[in-house]
């Protein structure tokens, strides 16, 4: 399909006038540059009333859109919602480069010293400006094929039986869940709920153990906790660290072995950009900055990240240094927060280049004498690395009846790191996501509610599903929402929380009776 345009006979001498004052070439340049002006304005016009004569500058196909014909035609298509092969879309094209050229004509004719530079330099500012106040995609960032090689070492995964004893019923008879086992389970995630002090943590801690010897230390694991570790607890589990040969990292008197920012692509410049926007989106998320602290605070990211070279990436004191450029000594909530991370020394400076970070065993304690959005900020910089590092490796297959495993995330006090709505779109991202990687995403939570938010069902998407002793114990819907049962066992379950003790819960595992109780 052939697009032959002429415009208006008005706007032919407009060409002419605005190729001579812009001084940006042929007159074919400047109505590519109407026609994109027409569009930006967002206004769709109509062929019955604003389709002018064609008595003006004739352009061929060839000439009109150079070799970036099928760019322009998908801008008409995308604004009107037309194929590429509709019979109208010369109209469109033809009539947008007339509405671009007489917009154009009156805001030189009424701005005598604005130049064609001066158009251009704003007009391009503004779109970057748009797109980079898009809204910051929770996807992951895949890296091209190159990049990958270079950056991402696939995690080996462990495609055996991980049989997990969970407890004993009233008569002694073992409880075993078979994690992995796609006959019996469609994912490996999990949900946890209790109170305080009836024996949550310590399940959770005795299933990373039985996952790690089952696996022969293959699957690795993070426990990130929010709260912090008391000494007590940590002579309580001395053991657990041992066995499992995890390092507790008590931040922040030791730093965390990765630098979050190295999930920022330094070689794509596209990537580097959604990046950038996405750091900046995680430290605006927990520290109410405002529009012009994250344009100070984007700007001297990208900036740092432009004095870099190769698989270099920069720390957040160089970040915080370049933001006090921008900012001077004037007090401001961003450099509160980077002052904060930089003088903590939270994370390694050194990008994790083979992925060693993910074949080792981690306890994080995030101590609650950090401020609390320096904590929250943390934990979403690591979340963010483990899932953007998992989605750029091969998927972990299924052998026999066995889901291949790397890995198992652990995130106590969900209910507390879950409670905004992008936060909750970042996590609902992950479930469904990152079980084709092979690794398992568990959900310790005091409360039920916290998982059955009105967007999104968490608990639907943790198939398996643990309650120890929680407050409403009354509340017998949503109960059952968060099991996934129905009301055939919904007697049997409330029954069960009617009588449940310390060291005892329900769940809806399958390889047990959903509903009845049992000790952890």
């Amino acid at each position: 399909m052939l697009i032959n345009i002429r415009t208006s006979e008005a706007n032919k001498a407009v060409v002419q006038e605005l190729t001579r004052r812009l001084n940006l070439g042929t007159e074919n340049v400047v109505s590519r540059i109407a026609f994109s002006y027409s569009i930006s304005k967002n206004i769709k016009l109509d062929l019955e009333k604003d389709l002018f004569d064609s008595k003006g500058k004739e352009y061929k196909d060839d000439i009109l859109f150079g070799k970036y014909r099928e760019y322009y035609i998908a801008l008409i298509c995308q604004h009107y919602g037309l194929y590429k092969t509709d019979k109208d879309i010369g109209k469109y094209i033809k009539m947008h480069i007339d509405h671009g050229l007489t917009l154009m004509n009156k805001l030189f004719e009424d701005n005598k010293n604005y130049s064609g530079l001066d158009f251009l330099l704003e007009h391009i500012e503004t779109g970057i400006e748009k797109l980079e106040e898009s809204q910051v995609s929770n996807d992951a960032i895949i890296f091209d094929e190159h990049t990958r090689k270079n950056r991402i070492v696939n995690k080996d995964y462990f495609a055996e039986s991980i049989k997990i004893l969970v407890g004993k019923s009233f008569e002694e008879e073992e409880i075993n869940f078979y994690l992995n086992d796609t006959s019996i389970h469609n994912n490996a995630h999990i949900a946890v709920a209790g109170n305080s002090g009836t024996g949550k943590t310590y399940f959770a801690n005795s299933l990373l153990k039985q996952v790690v010897k089952e696996s022969k230390g293959q699957v690795n694991f993070i426990f990130l906790d929010f709260k912090g570790i008391t000494e007590e607890d940590e002579k309580k589990n001395s053991e657990f660290f041992n066995s499992t040969n995890c390092e507790l990292i008590k931040a922040p008197h030791k730093p965390f072995p990765v630098n979050p920012l190295s999930f920022i692509d330094n070689i794509n410049e596209k990537n580097k950009i959604m990046g950038i926007n996405k750091f900046v989106d995680i430290i605006t998320s927990y520290s109410n900055i405002g529009k012009n602290q994250q344009q100070t605070l984007k700007d001297a990211t990208r900036d740092v990240f432009n004095s870099k070279k190769g698989n270099e990436y920069p720390s957040f004191k160089e970040i915080y240094e370049k933001v006090l450029e921008y900012e001077g000594d004037k007090a401001s909530t961003l450099r509160e927060i980077l002052e904060s991370l930089s003088e903590l020394d939270l994370f390694e400076t050194k990008a994790d280049s083979k992925n060693s970070f993910l074949n080792s065993n981690y306890y994080l304690s995030l101590s609650g004498d950090l401020p609390k959005n320096v904590r929250f900020t943390s934990v979403f910089l690591i979340i963010n690395y483990i899932y953007n590092t998992f989605m750029n490796m091969d998927n972990a297959p299924i052998e026999g009846n066995y889901q291949g495993m790397r890995y198992v995330l652990l995130i106590d006090e969900a209910h507390t790191i879950f409670k905004e709505k992008k936060s909750q779109d970042l996590l609902e991202k992950i479930l469904r996501e990152i079980r084709s990687k092979g690794v398992s995403v568990v959900l310790l939570s005091q409360g039920i509610e916290e998982f059955n938010q009105p967007s999104f069902d968490f608990s639907s998407m943790c198939e398996t599903a643990f309650l120890f002793d929680i407050k409403d114990k009354t509340n017998l819907k949503m109960m059952q929402k968060f099991l996934g049962i129905g009301d055939k066992e919904a007697l049997k379950l409330k029954s069960s929380m009617e009588k449940i003790q310390k060291y005892q819960l329900v769940s809806n595992l399958k390889e047990f009776k959903v509903g009845e109780l049992f000790k952890a």
